[in-house]
């Protein structure tokens, strides 16, 4: 996938709120001092009187989206990931998930992919901590066309939506006639061996292992996972049956993250061995990006590695 187009997920965010705007006049964006970053800064310049910038006061910034939301507007509340779910997690669960208001929450510079920022900056909890707030979605795409329309897709959802995005430009996988639908996992390749569910950016990687593995006479099927909740249980329980093994994979902690919601839907429905890839429950480090997604197995290889594992373990 080396010469395919690459455009971060950021990115897409931004162009798409600028998109959004101009077919929604009830859209409002704030963001907490960092719009260059989460790329809100084209919105603020395309509809300044609907973009507030809060300055860094990530948990504020909740309560006036959730009162806003309460006017009859949809408020997307930006900022990055570790301060979107982290430290503001009480006015996230509180003032927004309690009372079920129309906030969607663009977190960006999720995960080990924040690179240079360092294990500070690197949320690789979000998933797990948005997971445990009843009603909230939970979206986290794997490329341009996909995040885009996710943007979209959530301006449409009642209630809250907590979107994932990343800093570091990822492949473009997805054509113009592919249709994203929260709640709906996607089938990308057909196998009988074993399935490698992805979300985010490990889908292309999940992608280039299928064809490490076919070159090796293993056949694997791939699902893309961008709902995290509500999660795809009929594709899920599926593949448990059609493969018997299944390999998951995300830039996220291995603890309540993608792996842990589809080895629940198994263990309760089809029990197959569920090999979980991810962070294994530590904090990152500093360094370039595309390093740091290696050192921490975060790459094809490793699929391949977990998903003849997961082969081994089936009866």
């Amino acid at each position: 996938m080396a010469d395919t187009v690459k455009v971060a997920t950021r990115d897409s965010y931004g162009k798409a709120l600028v998109e959004l705007g101009a077919v929604n006049d009830k859209l409002i964006v704030l963001d907490a001092d960092l719009a260059a970053a989460t790329k809100t800064g084209g919105f603020k310049k395309a509809y300044p009187d609907r973009f507030f910038d809060t300055g860094i006061a990530e948990s504020n910034m909740m309560c006036i989206a959730g009162g806003l939301s309460t006017m009859g507007y949809t408020v997307f509340a930006s900022t990055f990931a570790m301060f979107a779910a982290g430290r503001a997690f009480e006015q996230v669960r509180n003032t927004i998930g309690y009372p079920h208001l129309n906030v969607k929450i663009g977190a960006t510079h999720a995960g080990i992919s924040v690179g240079e920022d360092g294990a500070s900056h690197q949320c690789c909890e979000d998933i797990a901590l948005m997971r445990t707030i009843p009603g909230m979605t939970i979206i986290n795409p794997a490329d341009d066309t996909e995040a885009r329309q996710a943007v979209f897709a959530a301006a449409q959802t009642d209630g809250p939506v907590y979107m994932r995005f990343g800093r570091l430009a990822v492949p473009v996988i997805f054509g113009s006639d592919y249709k994203f639908e929260i709640g709906k996992g996607v089938k990308l390749t057909e196998g009988t061996d074993v399935t490698i569910i992805a979300t985010g950016l490990m889908v292309g990687e999940a992608l280039t292992a299928a064809e490490l593995l076919k070159a090796e006479g293993i056949s694997a099927s791939v699902i893309n996972m961008a709902t995290i909740k509500p999660i795809d249980r009929d594709i899920i329980i599926e593949a448990a049956k059609t493969t018997g093994a299944i390999v998951t994979a995300e830039e996220h902690n291995i603890i309540g993250g993608l792996g842990g919601a589809v080895a629940e839907v198994v263990c309760e429905t089809v029990p197959v061995p569920v090999v979980r890839l991810g962070v294994e429950d530590t904090f990152g480090r500093s360094g370039p990006a595309t390093e740091l997604l290696h050192l921490f197995g975060l790459d094809a290889a490793n699929i391949v590695a977990k998903a003849k594992a997961a082969i081994a373990m089936k009866k």
